[in-house]
């Protein structure tokens, strides 16, 4: 960033807050927005892209070899004409970054002739076309893809610090794609009653990546083939980390495998089925096995603590006299447990919830139900192993984004394998804003960009207002408009043309 960016930058920061700074306002007549009819005018030389941050991103995919990477793995057409297959997987990741929901979309940019310039092609690939590259892929292919994009990510976490890779932290879990198509090739009717797909989920913790994205039909159970989606996750972190740690709720322990990771050096946290000899072994274990489990607070109080408000939800259970149950307490212990299909001994942490069913204001009776978790790792407390079981619901939250934010868990395409095609590629667009976030100098705007929503990413970096100038041998992007996170962009550019990736 030049001196007289930032200056022009500090400029329209001082403006904003002058704005906004409190003041003491004097009754008013009339409302605040007084713009009187404005009148339209069309430019004739300045040309403007709406979504001016996918500069920035363009300029990373290209700097870390993703462009590079795709056309190597992806050899779907025998001509291009003009396009080439990272044409095609970046058309529709950008689409994503821009804000957009469908393929339909697409034909928006096709019309935005500053964002064409941005990218620095004549025309990009129309909606129909999109779906029909889509339909080009084999399940193979799509693998490879995943396989290419994951290889980038290794040089990317290298450059992480050290604290923040001593451990790989990966999730597994699965969640249910409704579609209301009647045609749709493999999809099925799932427990829940819908029909659709099954994506299953490998996911990085430590950096919010999805890793491996793999759907299925919807009446697929989610631990299906997990294991080996596991091991490709295990093998890949291992480049960069210096530890594994898996986890899982009970679907996923796969206690056939226990032995094989143990042996492999791969620590593991998994929910575990409450069965009726768990459950009997949790009833005889005497009063002093159990100890109070106390929960760490959700975050930490920057001011003062509140009062609390009223619970409304409470007061209408108690007026209606609904059946109600209520947390009182909660207790833990640990065993030692061989599951049947091991050779070795694990540790079985048992969480006995104190539950009390009630009716209005009237107690009806205590209930005892048990959690089990399993474990090979003795370096966590008994309380640790019950906060990194919970940990890994955070999860939900990657798979809600995926799902309502990125837009990538949907099912725009007619059969099975083009569905999952269109999954990963869009699911592109959450890894290259995680990447964007990564390759910041700064660990304050890593952390801020790694942890945003995607939509808040999208508005405050991406869709920012850009005057496209074409100049000899170069591009500018010019900014219109400034936001909170403007500078990252600045931050980005520099830090991309540092990166060791050719």
């Amino acid at each position: 960033m030049t001196q007289q960016d930032a200056l022009k930058l500090r400029r329209r920061k001082r403006r904003i807050r002058r704005r906004l700074k409190p003041r003491n306002f004097k009754a008013t007549e009339e409302p605040v927005f007084r713009a009187t009819q404005p009148r339209y005018e069309v430019s004739d030389r300045i040309r403007c892209v709406k979504a001016g941050g996918i500069g920035a991103i363009h300029a990373m995919a290209q700097r870390i070899g993703l462009v590079d990477a795709i056309d190597e793995t992806l050899e779907l057409l025998k001509v291009h004409l003009p396009y080439h297959e990272s044409d095609h997987v970046l058309n529709i990741a950008y689409n994503v970054l821009a804000g957009h929901t469908c393929l339909d979309d697409l034909e928006l940019l096709r019309h935005d002739e500053a964002y064409m310039d941005m990218l620095g092609t004549p025309r990009i690939p129309d909606p129909t076309t999109a779906g029909d590259f889509l339909r080009r892929l084999e399940p193979r292919d799509v693998v490879a893809l995943m396989d290419a994009i994951n290889a980038l990510r290794v040089p990317i976490w290298d450059q992480q610090p050290a604290a923040q890779r001593e451990t790989a932290v990966i999730d597994a879990d699965g969640t249910v794609v409704g579609t209301t198509g009647e045609k749709m090739a493999g999809m099925s009717l799932s427990y829940k009653g819908i029909w659709g797909y099954h994506p299953l989920l490998i996911s990085l913790a430590n950096f919010k990546e999805p890793l491996f994205l793999v759907n299925r039909p919807a009446h697929v159970p989610s631990h299906q083939d997990a294991a080996a989606w596991i091991d490709k996750a295990i093998a890949l972190c291992r480049l960069s980390f210096a530890g594994v740690l898996v986890r899982g709720d009970t679907d996923f322990s796969l206690t056939k495998h226990f032995d094989r990771w143990d042996d492999e050096g791969v620590r593991f946290v998994f929910g575990y089925d409450a069965h009726a000899n768990l459950v009997k072994i949790a009833d005889s274990l005497p009063d002093t096995a159990w100890r109070r489990l106390e929960r760490r607070p959700r975050y930490e109080v920057a001011t003062k603590p509140r009062a609390k408000r009223p619970n409304t939800k409470e007061r209408v259970v108690i007026a209606k006299e609904y059946r109600n149950i209520r947390l009182v307490s909660e207790d833990i212990a640990e065993v030692a447990y061989r599951p049947s299909a091991c050779r070795k001994t694990y540790r079985l942490v048992i969480l006995r919830k104190n539950l009390s069913e009630e009716k209005g204001e009237r107690w009806l009776f205590d209930d005892w139900r048990y959690f089990f978790y399993i474990t090979n790792d003795h370096s966590f407390s008994t309380e640790e192993v019950v906060w990194q079981a919970n940990e890994r619901c955070d999860q939900e939250n990657l798979i809600e984004q995926l799902k309502n934010g990125v837009g990538a868990l949907r099912v725009p395409v007619y059969d099975l394998v083009s569905n999952w095609a269109y999954m990963v590629i869009a699911s592109l667009a959450w890894s290259l804003k995680a990447w964007f976030g990564m390759t910041l100098p700064r660990q304050v705007d890593r952390e801020d960009i790694v942890g945003m929503e995607f939509k808040r990413f999208v508005h405050a970096v991406i869709l920012v207002p850009c005057q496209v100038l074409r100049q000899a041998r170069r591009l500018v992007l010019r900014l219109l408009a400034y936001t909170s996170r403007t500078r990252l962009l600045f931050r980005s550019m520099e830090a991309t043309a540092r990166l060791g990736f050719t």
